[in-house]
């Protein structure tokens, strides 16, 4: 592979982490409060329909997937800041040596 194919790859991983981390878990977190509202009906919403409480349960599950998103990354710097790495070999991340 040349040169420009190894840079090219490279960016499109960065790419993807952008999006993922950068507009992906704001994004989500943005679903979450809609969400809620949803869930809440009433004066929260411009319809005032009933409260859903499917929206309550689909707004809670996204913040714990925003929660996880931002622990996951706390966890791969502290991680790297001891020499270690995380790996998802299993179901779950763990840390191992690098």
């Amino acid at each position: 592979m040349s040169n420009l194919g190894f840079a090219l790859e490279g960016a499109w991983k960065v790419l993807l982490a952008g999006l993922l981390l950068g507009a992906g878990l704001p994004a989500l977190f943005a679903l979450g409060i809609r969400s809620l509202a949803w869930g809440a009906g009433g004066d929260a919403e411009v319809s005032h329909a009933r409260p859903n409480p499917l929206g309550t349960v689909l707004g809670y599950a996204l913040f714990a997937i925003v929660i996880l998103g931002v622990l996951l990354g706390i966890t791969f710097i502290v991680a790297s800041g001891f020499g270690k790495t995380i790996s998802f070999d299993h179901i779950y991340p763990t840390i191992v040596d690098k």
